[in-house]
């Protein structure tokens, strides 16, 4: 072979390497590939993820009918699921029926709920909504102005009693929902309405009242608000965006950074 031809082959071979550029890790593209994904294919792919982890998903909230599932969702607004589920036996014992309800001097709500956050003004609405209820007929009906215009019921506690006390389909936001929807790139989180819209469009409407209960319990199981290491989480490996990444890693250098400035200063007195 001529030198000429040897030189000529040399320099094509090398460009090639060039061009082509080392060989990439397959996982690192399959990673980037789910990180692009459409919004309504991630929300598929995370609705398979939940119906295998979560097939029949409980009502984390104790109640036995559509009053005291009510009572149950209005009291755990700034309050753990956990806690309502210590205080609501005794409040039920004697006031788990509107006409009981409305029976009880608000003091005696507020002695058997003290325990919950803003009781004061909970034990004020229960009261109230008792005897709304009353006025009405007697029993929580399934529509939601109705829900919507009693005392400490908003949109969230109406849309959790529609789901599950009568099966129409909705999709109520709490905190692990909202955390989540922002985390895994299905919401940009700026607002509970815009979360809530956001998740009605990619999950079918048949799956609104399971879905919004499996976030639930993934964001508690999996997912927590604190101390989440996002790349071994079941889904915030693979869905959270780059965004989400860079914001929950400079939040957590901030609290670092914060704890041991503390540390710092009371070691020095």
């Amino acid at each position: 072979m001529s030198r000429h031809r040897k030189v000529l082959l040399f320099s094509l071979s090398t460009s090639e390497v060039k061009r082509s550029g080392p060989p990439r890790d397959r996982s690192v593209l399959d990673s980037r590939k789910l990180r692009t994904m459409k919004r309504s294919d991630k929300a598929n792919k995370i609705g398979k993820i939940l119906d295998d982890l979560y097939a029949s998903p409980p009502i984390p909230l104790d109640h036995s009918d559509p009053f005291t599932l009510t009572v149950a969702v209005a009291l755990s607004a700034q309050t753990t699921d956990k806690k309502v589920n210590e205080v609501t036996p005794a409040l039920f014992k004697v006031g788990g029926t509107p006409e009981k309800m409305a029976s009880l001097p608000p003091e005696k709500i507020l002695e058997l709920i003290k325990q919950v956050g803003l009781a004061p003004q909970k034990s004020a609405n229960l009261s109230k909504m008792a005897h709304q209820i009353l006025d009405a007929g007697g029993e929580i009906l399934p529509d939601w102005d109705f829900l919507e215009s009693l005392a400490g019921v908003g949109h969230k506690t109406a849309s959790v009693v529609m789901a599950q006390a009568f099966g129409v389909p909705a999709f109520p936001v709490d905190t692990h929902i909202h955390r989540c929807a922002a985390r895994w790139g299905l919401s940009n989180g700026h607002s509970v309405e815009k979360t809530e819209k956001d998740l009605k469009a990619v999950f079918p409407k048949e799956t609104w009242n399971d879905r919004h209960l499996q976030i639930i319990w993934f964001g508690r199981d999996h997912c927590p608000a604190q101390h989440h290491d996002l790349t071994q989480c079941p889904i915030c490996s693979w869905a959270a965006t780059k965004k989400r990444i860079a914001e929950e890693a400079r939040a957590k250098r901030a609290k670092s950074q914060a704890r041991a400035k503390k540390a710092k200063a009371k070691a020095k007195r």
